[in-house]
């Protein structure tokens, strides 16, 4: 008689973010290997696209949506789930799905829980931080996806032994046809994919091309591809006009096929205040780009700074237009750190490393193989 798959429950937020994309790709490894009967469920978010959860759905994901109006009601309607699901694991992304997805688990009694934080910097008040600490003591496993975002949760208090990092990985498949002998050409000068959001810096790159076309008679042409918030989309489409930069600058949205815009790409740009491990920077990394981003934890450590990419201050527009320029000007320094941080990128963050790290833990964890600390 076969024996039951263990049940697990990812929980994440439904404004897919980088945290929704890592909770979606364990789901698709669940499916694929078979270890595992999986559940995606997203709070609701208001950019929340309905077109995009039933595109999950017709891929064959059970995803469930539950409230996020007020996080009483997102824990009422987890504890619903639980209760009829009955998981043997709840697997909480980010903040603060992490901290309801577990107090809706601990209520429900789920066997075992496993945080995962996807930010190195979050919105935690000592009320939350008090939270988190609480709910650590019964976690079975917290997760960072980066070794810097396991050292935030460290500063925090939670416990070393049942801590750890496991980075982020991508499908490298897509970036296959820069294997060929003679790639297509890179049209597009410069391209940041990232969704608008506080986090996001929109503003400092638009503001160093301003700096490049007045200080240095340059005018290179951006693709801003991301959804996101609206608000803060408004704000960057607006700060374009007032410097008088629409015919440099495109808002693509949501762009399907990243990998293919990334390829037609010569530099890519994160302009960011914190991350946890920014997965377009290392889809830009795979697909041979030069790329420049703020030196910030959770980008520090992706590559190494001079010899596969460069690292600018934070919210400075003249240092990110200098290193936009110095990149422009020097095409085969340009290439040269390009060629290294694709070979980083292959060798380090493929997807399939990650999706065998989380399933070990998680079988381990399921079928009470893993005790004490974690390696």
């Amino acid at each position: 008689m076969p024996t039951e798959r263990p049940r697990i429950v990812h929980v994440v937020t439904g404004g897919f973010s980088g945290a929704t994309q890592v909770a979606v790709d364990l789901c698709r490894a669940h499916a694929a290997s078979g270890r595992f009967d999986a559940r995606l469920v997203l709070r609701r978010k208001r950019q929340t696209e309905a077109a995009r959860v039933q595109a999950l759905r017709d891929e064959g994901l059970q995803v469930d949506l539950v409230p996020g109006w007020s996080h009483a009601a997102t824990i009422a309607s987890l504890w619903r789930l639980y209760r009829q699901w009955q998981p043997q694991l709840v697997v909480a992304h980010g903040f603060p799905e992490h901290l309801l997805a577990r107090w809706a688990a601990l209520w429900a009694g789920v066997p075992a829980m496993v945080q995962v934080e996807h930010n190195s910097r979050e919105r935690y008040t000592p009320w939350r931080r008090w939270q988190s600490r609480r709910l650590a003591g019964q976690t079975a496993a917290l997760v960072g996806v980066s070794e810097g975002v396991r050292e935030s949760l460290l500063a925090m208090g939670l416990p070393t032994e049942r801590t750890l990092a496991i980075p982020n990985g991508i499908v490298l498949t897509p970036f296959d046809a820069l294997d060929v002998p003679r790639p297509p050409p890179r049209a597009m000068d410069l391209t940041m994919s990232a969704r608008f959001a506080r986090q996001k810096d929109h503003e400092t790159l638009i503001r160093a091309l301003a700096w490049l076309r007045d200080q240095r008679g340059l005018r290179p042409r951006l693709q801003l591809a991301g959804a996101g918030k609206s608000s803060y989309r408004d704000a960057a489409q607006r700060l374009v006009a007032s410097l008088g930069l629409q015919e440099q600058v495109e808002f693509l949205g949501h762009v399907a096929d990243v990998p293919a815009l990334l390829m037609r790409s010569k530099l890519f740009v994160l302009s960011t205040r914190w991350e946890g491990m920014p997965l377009a920077l290392v889809e830009a990394m795979a697909a041979g780009c030069a790329c420049v981003a703020s030196d910030v934890p959770g980008v520090r450590g992706v590559f190494e700074p001079g010899a596969e990419g460069l690292l600018v201050p934070p919210e400075d527009p003249a240092a990110l237009g200098a290193a936009i320029e110095r990149l422009l000007q020097a095409p085969a320094l340009a290439a040269q750190l390009g060629s290294a941080a694709r070979r980083r990128a292959c060798a380090e963050y493929g997807q399939a490393v990650m999706r065998a790290r989380y399933e070990d833990l998680f079988d381990g964890l399921c079928r009470g193989r893993v005790a004490g600390g974690l390696a």
